[in-house]
């Protein structure tokens, strides 16, 4: 059974966030918990994503919401353990002038390719973060890149409520990392 880890951004995801709700409909889905949400700390985001990931009872799929798709650069760069696959959605730019100041540590991820298979996906006009930033994003991380069309920063005043679309997309990649028992490949 397919384990997902789901990482909200600043604020934590709040409850109209596509992220809570299907973290409230799937019990495979459980939230990564850094000290603070509102100050985020990368060694502590960092710290928290390997707890979680070290108590998953499989290689998880990550289900990543804008700072938190920069968490999982830096953090496959400071940890060993296994990872299925992740699914980045709304990557933000931190050169970009909306860049919340507070995540300033969050800045200059690294540019290597991710050591597991992702996908990125971008809205058309995320004010965070343009697609042409988050393509570029994907051919260095070596991520598929979907581009749904202008839905924001694809977050909770989105009005995208449980985001029927997106669960679609992250259940059909997650099918593609994670191998079926007793099949050979």
């Amino acid at each position: 059974m397919t384990t997902f880890i789901i990482l909200p951004g600043i604020g934590g995801s709040g409850a109209a966030h596509w992220q809570t709700h299907w973290e409230n409909e799937d019990p495979r889905m459980q939230r990564f918990r850094p000290t603070s949400w509102d100050s985020p700390e990368l060694a502590d985001w960092i710290s928290a994503l390997e707890r979680s990931v070290a108590a998953a009872p499989t290689p998880p799929v990550f289900v990543a919401h804008s700072l938190a798709c920069l968490l999982v650069a830096h953090w496959q760069q400071a940890s060993a353990l296994p990872v299925a696959g992740a699914f980045l959605v709304a990557v933000p730019d931190p050169q970009a002038a909306a860049f919340p100041s507070e995540a300033k540590g969050f800045a200059n991820p690294p540019t290597a390719a991710l050591r597991f298979p992702s996908v990125i996906v971008a809205s058309a006009d995320d004010p965070y973060g343009t697609p042409a930033y988050a393509r570029s994003r994907a051919r260095q991380w070596q991520s598929r890149f979907v581009k749904i069309g202008a839905r924001g920063h694809i977050n909770g005043e989105s009005g995208l409520g449980r985001w029927p679309e997106g669960l679609n997309l992250l259940m059909a990649f997650a099918a593609e990392c994670v191998p079926v028992a007793g099949l050979q490949t």
